[in-house]
């Protein structure tokens, strides 16, 4: 087989005796004069395509105007575009060129080469590719590539650098004014250490990402954008983390903090009704009434669902949905299924006044959210306050001072119907894409991973153009 440039149209020809098999090249002034199949160290087989370079006149000229001479050359290999399972190397002379009258040396120009890279220019715009898409691991591009994946990793810092920062240094600001914005931290690496990303609710782009979980966090992403890029945003979405809270309303008093209605939820399931249910279930253990409970065991899931939710389950228990073995909840659910999930609920409420008043302060909860009035809200919100308080329970009491330090950005809600929904799902991303690397030790490239991330359009089972039209 005999591979060689045609001038004419810029193709590589196999020639197979009678046939012909034509590939485009972008390999412009090399001529294969012989291939040979070499054993990579990794075990799989690459051709190598060794060949001469062409060297024009135009370069022979010296910036002095006078003619150079060849002078010495260098063997060198450059990584190719891989042939389906197999890798490609091209092997040539290059040659170094001396200039009699001023003495200056030069290296002969490699036109298909990548700047600062052992591999064509192709084969780098084909790593970068792949990069670009999302799906693929570093690891899994090194192996598609034949390339290290230290090199994979240096030719995507360098693709994210282009595209997000300025002078691969400072972040680019946000091309478009954000009128919502979400923050919330997650977890960067073991040791409890986090950080924090900033999110337009709008387009869900991570606007900003920074180590830590402090006010410093905000302060720079504020210096980052303008105090009259801030002026247009009117409300930002936090957890019950008050840092945030303080930091945004010191420098823009303006803003309205939303306390993400899931936080409330998540910490009354976890901070009232868990240990509510425990120390109930001990007490009745105490006093000799093992049926009781006993009846309490395996109910968290049912006393922390609303009852439409119960209902549901119900309704799929009657049509004889199957519940898969793999969930957690399968040993709770086949315990109540039989019996019903909404009943088992109002058994529960009835031989417990504390747990009656778990349902109570549910149901007005998930109605307060429902207002659109905040002045109705707050009564709303302040009436869930005395009926934990007057439980004389630790745990309601606890959670109706929480209602009460965080009045004002819970009732904002009926306002401004925005949450942290959207944070959640990219601590989920950035969950996956951190297991998926087996970590990232280098912070500025995983920062810049998960910004790109955020603008990567998700496609479920996208269509080939080729062959799908």
């Amino acid at each position: 087989m005999n591979y060689i440039l045609s001038e004419a149209n810029g193709q590589l020809k196999f020639d197979f005796s009678e046939t012909f098999l034509m590939i485009p090249s972008c390999l412009p002034g090399f001529t294969n004069s012989n291939t040979e199949t070499v054993t990579t160290k990794s075990g799989k087989s690459a051709f190598c395509f060794k060949g001469t370079l062409d060297l024009p006149e135009s370069e022979r000229v010296c910036t002095c105007g006078c003619r150079m001479q060849k002078n010495d050359s260098t063997n060198i290999t450059l990584r190719h575009l891989p042939f389906g399972g197999s890798y490609t190397v091209l092997n040539f002379d290059k040659v170094q060129l001396f200039c009699p009258k001023c003495k200056a040396t030069k290296m002969q120009y490699v036109s298909f080469a990548a700047p600062g890279h052992r591999m064509t220019a192709e084969l780098y715009n084909y790593a970068r590719d792949l990069l670009a898409r999302g799906t693929y691991t570093l690891k899994e591009v090194a192996e598609l590539t034949g390339l290290g994946r230290n090199t994979v990793k240096d030719i995507d810092l360098q693709r994210l650098k282009e595209k997000y920062t300025i002078d691969g240094e400072k972040l680019a600001k946000p091309e478009k004014q954000a009128v919502f914005l979400g923050i919330d931290e997650f977890k960067l690496h073991n040791g409890h250490k986090y950080a924090t990303h900033i999110t337009d609710l709008h387009t869900g782009h991570i606007l900003w990402i920074q180590a830590g979980k402090k006010k410093q966090v905000v302060y720079d992403f504020i210096d980052f954008v303008g105090l009259d890029w801030m002026k247009e945003v009117k409300a930002v979405a936090c957890d019950m983390n008050s840092d945030f809270q303080e930091a945004f309303l010191e420098k823009c008093p303006h803003l309205k903090i939303v306390f993400d209605h899931f936080h409330i939820i998540k910490n009354f399931n976890e901070k009232v009704v868990a240990p509510v249910r425990i120390a109930e279930q001990k007490r009745l253990m105490e006093a000799g009434d093992t049926e009781a409970a006993e009846s309490l065991k395996h109910t968290k899931y049912i006393l922390t669902s609303k009852r439409t939710t119960l209902q549901r389950k119900d309704q799929e228990a009657r049509e004889g949905r199957i519940i898969s073995k793999g969930s957690t909840l399968f040993k709770e659910e086949q315990r109540v299924r039989k019996e019903g999930y909404e009943a088992k609920y109002d058994a529960l409420l009835e031989e417990n006044k504390l747990l009656f008043t778990i349902d109570l302060i549910k149901e007005k909860l998930d109605n307060a959210y429902k207002l659109t009035d905040p002045v109705k809200m707050g009564t709303a919100i302040a009436d869930i306050v005395w009926d934990c308080m007057h439980t004389g329970n630790e745990h309601f009491e606890w959670f109706g001072r929480l209602l009460m330090n965080h009045h004002d950005g819970i009732i904002t809600y009926a306002v401004y119907h925005i949450s942290t929904g959207k944070m959640e799902g990219i601590n989920n991303k950035i969950k996956t894409i951190r297991r998926q690397g087996y970590g990232y030790p280098d912070d500025e490239y995983f920062f810049l991973k998960l910004i790109d991330m955020s603008r990567v359009d998700y496609v479920r089972n996208p269509k080939s153009h080729k062959f799908c039209d």
